[in-house]
């Protein structure tokens, strides 16, 4: 058996999120597990990066698993997507380090949130995009977005993946910027709470709509203090990247 790692790109709008759930819905992974399974792969369950909810897109999901394959490394990504249903696909494939786990050995991971702003709908963007209006005011944004690098206790923006674990992330980078009436919000961190992106994305367009007063973004920095309830939609994230150390890359 070898290990191999792959890159996942996936529209989210028809899945049930990533991971495999115990109810028959169609997530990431079972669809995954099952392209497998017609080239020749044996095991109960695929490895995955991160967990990305349902309607949420990615373009570098990764992913592990052992398999028996006779052909190069270019003949295995054909196969498998082949095997992919139209909304999956593999853009590169390698063999993986000994005890690779795409997971717990990730440094860290970048999230990108697109929105536009226009009162009426958009049926040709809204699959990818949330849609706001009133305007946004673009100097607010890049402020709430200058205050994000560094190490904080984010419980107003998120919870532990598991219950009474720590809500403090260190977050590598962050930025908002303007292209026509859209604005693409980009956010890289060693981890993430649960719905810690859509949540900061929400908190930071409803002050910059000038709904909530500006100071209660750093208090929820600094004092854990909610400022809005709600999430934005799912439809605008995107997992685009996760980090490794250069030995496992």
């Amino acid at each position: 058996m070898v290990p191999y790692q792959i890159i996942l790109a996936y529209d989210g709008t028809e899945f049930f999120g990533s991971q495999r759930q115990v109810k028959a819905r169609r997530t990431v992974q079972s669809e995954l597990e099952n392209a497998l399974r017609r080239v020749g792969w044996v095991e109960n369950s695929v490895l995955l990066a991160g967990r990305t909810d349902a309607g949420v897109h990615a373009s570098g999901q990764v992913a592990s698993f052992n398999l028996n394959w006779k052909h190069d490394l270019e003949a295995l990504k054909r196969a498998l997507n082949a095997n992919l249903p139209a909304d999956m696909v593999v853009s590169e494939v390698k063999v993986a380090p000994t005890g690779f786990h795409p997971r717990f050995d990730a440094t860290a991971r970048l999230y990108r949130y697109r929105l536009f702003c226009q009162p009426d709908r958009d049926p040709l963007r809204e699959r990818y995009a949330w849609r706001v209006y009133p305007e946004v005011d673009d100097e607010m944004l890049h402020s709430m977005a200058a205050m994000l690098p560094g190490t904080f206790d984010f419980s107003a923006f998120g919870s532990p993946p598991r219950p009474g674990g720590s809500t403090e992330r260190h977050l590598v980078h962050a930025s908002w910027q303007k292209q026509g009436d859209e604005r693409i919000f980009e956010v890289q961190a060693n981890a993430f709470l649960y719905h810690m992106v859509r949540r900061l994305v929400l908190t930071q367009v409803v002050i910059a709509q000038k709904k909530v007063e500006a100071e209660k973004f750093a208090k929820a920095l600094a004092e854990q203090v909610e400022v809005t309830s709600g999430l934005a939609p799912s439809n605008g994230l995107t997992l685009v990247e996760v980090s490794y150390p250069d030995n496992l890359n």
